[in-house]
């Protein structure tokens, strides 16, 4: 059943931005808001009709803040500013991100501090209803005066501009609106800074970050249980009186999931007291390494939850008389939180492939070298983890953190800022890349589970076993293992495979910490 949201009342988060994106939940205007946008239009009005100089209602914007615009080209001013900031260029961003930067955008501007008109907002809900959905390059915003070129483009068909993906085609706005029996909207003083001042882009590109990083934090816990069955690491690294003393909670979190996970699994009771006396790091130190990531993920869903419900355009009106011109549009508490995170999911890329190549050495009895009993004439799983290490070194080289750069531009008014926008679009391709390196992992680690039968897991890895060989069979005899890397990788960027321990989530110390978003 459809579910509503009240824009501008109710509080939004990551899951509830994507749901509204997708579909799943409708967003509404209620009464109560509709009177706080209409009294910050009614104040912009006021001032666009005085003496006194506003920055952004009767001036010019950026570096040309000081030149007053008269009453008769003030909007003029507002479609110019949408079409001279325009400027994005290379790929497109996916419907889905379109649809986040609108939906994000419209819980900033119904706040009531940005003088925007009711009519414009209920256009902007239209187009979401409609799936009348800009076309947005990827390329040119720096994220400081907010996502400007993207913004400008996403907005750029309220005024017949631009394109539009509908009916699964790209297509001219003025066409669409035209066909549609639409006119396009005037805008008023104030409303065109108002829709490309912001931080929606970046945010966009968060919400996608905290929804896949999540997914692939459980996932990694999962593939790493199953490397400690299939090479017969020890549960001892997951001890609670061992994490109890170094009581970060994402370390506990992940020791205790990957407790449960090897409950009642007979391949580890089958090697207690062995000679082995600890296990490489990449299996016996995963609370530490993982953990660090969810505190990671959990940083950024928090910085995040406070940027989707707050106003970041320019300048701020409080009142006819009280307006502040300020920084609310600096991208920079989004664009640290998202490097940090960026650089937590390729750890967990890295620590994966380290147990993908654990995997091969054939030193855990039972479990031949190359994950395969006939080699020399086959290569057995060598080659599997060249991609793994290709993809992890490729991660590396995206996490030179982009808000560490800074490059002046608006003739120096600008002069420093975050690069939030490029931290959000390298992010997601890491994640990317780690969901093909974890995916990688679950082949592997299936294999060498393989090897330990009859002994059998405990009941949540004999289901998740049971799902990976429902997709990739067993293997003992060279062959090409595209079609099966592309499956499990499937497994994991589907969320599939984290639904299997979906209860063990809800049951789990820290649940409200790690698992809701």
């Amino acid at each position: 059943m459809e579910t509503t949201f009240e824009y501008g009342a109710q509080h939004l988060t990551a899951s509830t931005a994507l749901a509204i994106a997708r579909g799943h939940c409708k967003g509404i205007i209620t009464e109560t808001v509709k009177e706080k946008v209409n009294k910050s239009f009614q104040d912009v009005a006021k001032i666009a009709s005085g003496e006194r100089a506003v920055y952004g209602i009767n001036t010019g914007f950026g570096p040309l803040c000081t030149t007053r615009v008269s009453a008769q080209d003030l909007v003029q001013l507002q479609t110019n500013i949408l079409m001279s900031h325009a400027v994005g260029v290379g790929e497109l961003l996916t419907n889905e991100q379109v649809r986040l930067m609108i939906v994000l955008k419209l819980q900033a501007l119904t706040q009531g501090f940005s003088g925007i008109a009711l009519k414009t907002l209920e256009r902007i809900i239209w187009m979401l209803e409609e799936e009348v959905t800009p076309v947005v390059p990827a390329q040119g915003s720096v994220g400081a005066s907010g996502d400007l070129a993207p913004l400008s483009h996403l907005f750029l068909p309220l005024i017949g501009m631009g394109k539009v993906h509908y009916q699964g085609e790209i297509q001219d706005a003025g066409a669409v609106l035209s066909k549609l029996g639409v006119e396009p909207i005037q805008l008023s003083p104030k409303e065109g800074l108002a829709l490309i001042n912001g931080t929606q882009f970046i945010a966009a590109h968060a919400v996608q970050m905290v929804e896949q990083l999540h997914n692939v934090l459980t996932c990694a816990d999962i593939t790493g249980a199953m490397m400690i069955e299939g090479l017969k690491g020890s549960v001892k690294p997951f001890s609670p009186e061992l994490h109890n003393l170094r009581p970060f909670p994402g370390n506990q979190y992940v020791a205790e999931r990957i407790r449960t996970l090897l409950h009642e699994s007979e391949v580890v009771y089958s090697h207690i007291g062995c000679a082995r006396v600890q296990d490489p790091y990449s299996l016996r130190c995963m609370p530490q390494v993982h953990g660090a990531s969810r505190s990671s993920w959990k940083h950024l869903r928090d910085m995040l939850e406070i940027e989707l419900n707050s106003v970041t355009d320019n300048p701020i009106v409080l009142s006819d008389e009280h307006t502040i011109s300020g920084g609310n549009f600096h991208g920079q508490p989004m664009a640290l939180p998202i490097d940090y995170a960026c650089l937590a999911a390729a750890e967990i890329g890295n620590i994966s492939d380290r147990r993908i190549y654990l995997s091969l050495e054939g030193d855990t009895p039972g479990v031949p070298k190359l994950l395969m009993k006939e080699t020399g004439t086959n290569s057995g799983f060598m080659i599997v983890q060249y991609t793994a290490a290709a993809l992890a070194s490729e991660n590396k080289g995206m996490c030179f953190p982009a808000s560490a750069d800074s490059i002046p531009t608006s003739l120096g008014q600008e002069d420093h800022v975050s690069m939030g926008s490029i931290g959000g679009r390298k992010a997601l391709k890491v994640i990317g890349n780690t969901e093909q390196i974890l995916g990688i992992e679950l082949m592997c680690a299936a294999q060498a589970m393989d090897y330990h039968r009859p002994l059998k897991s405990g009941a949540k890895m004999e289901e998740i076993h049971a799902l990976v060989r429902a997709n990739v069979p067993h293997i003992e005899k060279d062959q090409i293992m595209t079609e099966f890397m592309d499956a499990t990788k499937e497994l994991v960027k589907s969320g599939e495979l984290t639904r299997v321990v979906h209860d063990l989530a809800e049951s789990a110390d820290h649940h409200e910490d790690f698992d809701k978003y």
